[in-house]
């Protein structure tokens, strides 16, 4: 509602579609050809005059058979009309052209074997919801997702079992357990294994496959496929072992992924994946193990990290929240297997 200067000395309040109204009779000179104009009855269309001119106290129109020609009343609320929506088009304009919802671009850091699992979701929910905010994945190797952070080349980190780094806030998300998996062509390995243990009492959430188990020292016995030392689960795995005093059993050590992938498919030897992976294993079948490590576990933990003392901007703020929804999403519906992090400890 905007209120014209004739309407303000008479304390009345007028909007914006009777003025228009006015402005067409006026400049059509006839209540008719304004009512076909409008296309609205022409008795409707000299309701709403007359009402205007009670609401202002003032005749608008002298009438005539010829049609309809303004007062001095009329002309003056004329020029204040148009100036009125005028600046109403104005106003509608300019709110049309803010910026809807937080925009700008936002570079995320993770690990290469996640990246996979994630981002697709990830950034095709955002396209829907949030078209302004450009999101652009740097997929790494664990120690590079870091180096990238404390580089300031990304603003949001998924950081590999690194709770606390210096120079970031760090906020754990995800653990996950370790795999252990390969071509068991005599069925040797599949005599190793053992019924998983009974789900945990209480526990929340879809129940999760249940995969066999095999002992770490039965595992690391058998002709590895590994990747070198740069990498965090060849640390994990060879940390484990040197724990025990167990050696590993090294057949094929190669950086590339696809390299590693090739030999264990082929049956080259066995491998160690995190759980974020397992949906790129072959076609489940008859010689193929997948099984969960135990005496000890294996597990990776996933940390959400930004930048340290650095103010989070609305369009990061978002990705943030959309990376944690699509990860607990992920665990609740079965696609991940992983265990959600809560500030207690695991959930």
């Amino acid at each position: 509602m905007l209120t014209s200067t004739t309407a303000q000395r008479k304390n009345k309040t007028v909007d914006l579609r009777t003025l228009r109204y006015f402005i067409t009779v006026l400049e059509a000179g006839s209540l008719s050809r304004a009512a076909g104009s409008l296309y609205i009855a022409q008795p409707a269309l000299t309701a709403q005059i007359k009402k205007l001119e009670a609401e202002l106290g003032a005749q608008l129109f002298d009438r005539s058979h010829a049609g309809v020609t303004p007062t001095p009343a009329g002309v003056q609320l004329y020029e204040d009309a148009r100036r009125l929506l005028s600046d109403a088009d104005a106003v509608r304009e300019r709110i049309q052209r803010l910026p809807q919802g937080p925009e700008g671009s936002v570079v995320v850091a993770l690990p290469f074997l996640l990246a996979s699992l994630l981002m697709g979701p990830l950034l095709a929910g955002l396209k829907k919801t949030h078209p302004r905010i450009r999101v652009f994945a740097l997929d790494e190797l664990s120690l590079g997702v870091k180096k990238a952070m404390l580089d300031r080349r990304a603003d949001i980190g998924i950081l590999v079992d690194a709770p606390q780094v210096d120079g970031l806030h760090c906020r754990p998300m995800v653990r996950e357990a370790m795999y252990f998996c390969g071509h068991d062509a005599d069925g040797s390995v599949k005599r190793l294994l053992r019924a998983p243990g009974k789900k945990k009492p209480g526990k929340k959430g879809p129940p999760t496959l249940q995969r066999p188990v095999i002992d770490f020292a039965d595992a690391v016995a058998q002709p590895l496929v590994l990747q070198s030392r740069r990498f965090a689960i060849r640390r994990a795995v060879e940390d484990a072992a040197a724990a025990q005093g167990l050696h590993l059993n090294i057949a094929h050590e190669q950086d590339s992924t696809r390299v590693i992938r090739s030999l264990y498919l082929c049956g080259a030897g066995f491998t160690f994946t995190p759980a974020c992976a397992l949906n790129d294993q072959p076609v489940p079948r008859a010689d193929w193990v997948v099984a969960r490590v135990a005496r000890p576990e294996l597990h990776r933990t996933y940390s959400l990290a930004t930048q340290a003392g650095r103010p989070v901007d609305a369009a990061t703020q978002v990705v943030m929240d959309a990376l944690a929804r699509q990860m607990h999403e992920m665990i609740d519906t079965g696609v991940w297997e992983a265990d959600k992090v809560r500030e207690q400890g695991i959930g």
